[in-house]
């Protein structure tokens, strides 16, 4: 498939209806034809691995197609100058974010990426280095809990960043770090304690986090899991056979 026919399928794929919807929401609708995310998950599979395609979809400018093009691009063959070419493009907190979920955490490169952006003045390269550390608490088992814990110190140091697209990915990261564990999430609490000392900007990052760390569903999740995580091999191997389905999200 080429870029030309993908851009035909997308356009038939939009809805014009929907993108007054999506720019209330803070999404950049100056190029974009409002395709559905679902549909797009779904044309990314037609296509597959396609990197010569996805670098095509991006230089298109068109927001639907850089949607695409995160879902199909080789994580392979994305260094980090690759990925701080395409963070410069960022001008909608979804393009951000769906970077960081459907490409970004696969990169070697992905922790690297955090400390690259963190200090970043543009808002959303600033924003993908948190929204990376909310991705990556969620998905990448590989890493032990020091690394989260030093996140804490980047999440304090941006929570009082005067623009909402930041602080609302220094949120995320925060409540990602805090649900990852029991013992995160009593690190997690002490740094939005810390955080709630800031100043206004940094108190609703606090506030909001606090309030589901703190939660007795949260607080639950995370002594079931710890229990789990402890049981018997037999007991533990049931739990890790329930369909998917049926686990409570993470």
């Amino acid at each position: 498939m080429d870029l030309k026919e993908v851009l035909t399928r997308l356009r038939v794929l939009g809805r014009p209806e929907a993108l007054p919807h999506m720019a209330r929401y803070g999404i950049d609708t100056s190029n974009a034809f409002g395709v559905k995310v679902p549909d797009l998950r779904a044309l990314a599979r037609e296509i597959g691995r396609d990197h010569g395609l996805a670098q095509a979809l991006w230089r298109s400018g068109v927001h639907d197609a850089r949607l695409l093009a995160t879902m199909i691009a080789d994580p392979g063959r994305v260094d980090a100058r690759a990925a701080d070419r395409w963070a410069r493009d960022f001008r909608s907190w979804d393009l951000c974010d769906q970077c960081c979920l459907n490409l970004y955490r696969a990169l070697p490169s992905a922790h690297d990426l955090v400390l690259r952006w963190c200090d970043r003045d543009e808002e959303f390269v600033r924003r993908a280095a948190f929204s990376l550390i909310a991705v990556l608490a969620v998905h990448d088992k590989t890493v032990d809990d020091k690394r989260f814990v030093a996140y804490l110190t980047l999440i304090e140091n941006a929570s009082d960043d005067s623009r909402l697209m930041v602080r609302k990915s220094v949120n995320w990261a925060l409540r990602q770090i805090g649900k990852r564990n029991q013992a995160l999430n009593a690190a997690a609490i002490e740094s939005g304690m810390r955080i709630a000392k800031r100043g206004r900007p940094a108190r609703w990052v606090a506030s909001d986090a606090l309030r589901e760390l703190r939660s007795p569903q949260v607080q639950a999740r995370l002594r079931s899991r710890s229990a789990a995580a402890t049981a018997p091999a037999g007991r533990s191997g049931r739990n890790r056979s329930r369909p998917e389905s049926r686990r409570r999200p993470p």
